[in-house]
């Protein structure tokens, strides 16, 4: 364990008082009211870690609503998601994303305003939408996924505490955690350990110097976490990717947005959650890398200025290739010390397919380079001033 610290506030857990915690967040909640936003998909009902953030939430009576953006293939599911969250006593609204009637409200502001947000699909819109409801009432949002299986109450609370404690008075707090699932005693966490990490350090390399991006990033523990914490002012004010890059996307935007005397990190402790396939192109943690990669070239381009081309794009996968398969040494060397399972051979698969990517969702993005992020609520509002009024009463009839 260490205390050091960066660029960007770092808050250890070493010896935090946690029913202090829940007091404080419960007492500035008063004035600060504060949201959950939870994204899921309709197969997720079925994992034990749905059930057991439920258990969890109840006892956050500091909380003024929680939000579950949902992906739902039909009313039957919508339903039986409904259902399951029927106990929870906190207000709390299941938010139908590709329901009837928030696709008819899309299409209004299609054909009137000429907005089109009916083309994206994905956690990055569902995110998008339950933004937009839980920004109108609540000082501070906490965002976290549906799939975490050793949640606790101390999760929302860890996140909304800088932002709301006076004191502190954060803007945005990032969580970080070790991905390391103790049982079965096996690090996760792949997409950042052997791709965004490796692959930063390629673009120094590259450019021969560190765009302030990059350092940015690099100043996080761990950037693509999906846990984080905002006031409602910026969750009003940020463009995001309708897909995978959705967190590198928010990290730009605190990066543009923010001063990083504003910003923290949190230690959330150990940490597990689904994991997911390596995939293809299309699907899995390569589509992951893919969406990520594309996010990362825009940010780069419009804030450092940088210059893609065929020719970087094979630089970069020769510098990331030798940068990943450095790490995959040092986390086998960590793996060994701390008697982990640990599969190296399964590993370097892993760094060829992502160094593949670089390559394709690279060429990818030089040929449709614009085109991929939601416009901010800022700018929706303007274009129809009630259109959040709206789809919170398009909610609340679908939860009637």
């Amino acid at each position: 364990m260490d205390i050091k610290q960066e660029e960007i506030s770092t808050l250890h857990e070493i010896s935090i008082n946690k029913n202090k915690l829940i007091k404080t967040v419960n007492d500035n909640a008063a004035e600060r009211p504060v949201a959950v936003i939870m994204p899921m998909l309709y197969k997720e009902i079925k994992n034990n870690a749905l059930e057991t953030i439920a258990k969890s939430l109840k006892k956050c009576n500091y909380l003024n609503e929680i939000i579950i953006p949902l992906a739902a293939k039909n009313e039957k599911e919508f339903i039986q998601v409904k259902r399951f969250f029927s106990d929870l006593k906190i207000p709390h609204l299941i938010m139908w994303c590709n329901g009837p009637r928030i696709e008819k409200l899309l299409g209004e502001l299609k054909k009137i305003e000429g907005m089109n947000l009916l083309k994206y699909r994905g956690k990055g819109r569902d995110v998008w939408l339950a933004m937009g409801i839980a920004s109108i009432k609540n000082y501070a949002i906490a965002l976290h996924d549906a799939d975490v299986l050793n949640y606790t109450e101390m999760v929302p609370t860890k996140l909304l505490y800088p932002i709301v404690e006076h004191e502190l008075d954060f803007k945005f707090n990032k969580g970080y955690y070790a991905r390391v699932n103790l049982q079965k005693r096996i690090i996760y966490g792949r997409v950042f350990r052997l791709f965004l990490h490796p692959l930063l350090q390629s673009f120094i390399d590259l450019m021969g110097s560190e765009p302030d991006f990059v350092r940015f990033l690099r100043s996080f523990r761990y950037p693509i976490s999906g846990e984080f914490a905002l006031t409602s002012d910026l969750a009003r004010d940020v463009d995001i990717p309708g897909d995978w890059g959705l967190e590198i996307g928010i990290m730009a935007e605190m990066y543009r947005n923010v001063q990083s005397k504003r910003i923290c990190q949190t230690d959330l402790g150990f940490y597990d959650h689904k994991h997911q396939k390596i995939g293809s192109d299309d699907t899995g943690l390569t589509k992951m890398t893919g969406d990520i990669l594309k996010t990362l070239l825009r940010v780069l381009i419009e804030e450092d200025h940088i210059e893609i081309s065929r020719e970087s794009l094979i630089a970069l996968r020769v510098l990331y290739q030798r940068h990943a398969q450095d790490c995959v040494r040092q986390y086998h060397a960590d793996a060994h010390f701390n008697d982990l399972k640990y599969d190296r051979h399964m590993e370097e698969t892993m760094v060829e397919k992502f160094s593949q990517q670089i390559m394709n969702a690279g060429i990818n993005y030089m040929r449709k380079p614009v085109g991929t992020r939601i416009p901010d609520w800022l700018r929706t509002i303007s274009a129809r001033r009630k259109i959040r009024e709206q789809l919170l009463d398009c909610v609340i009839a679908d939860n009637e």
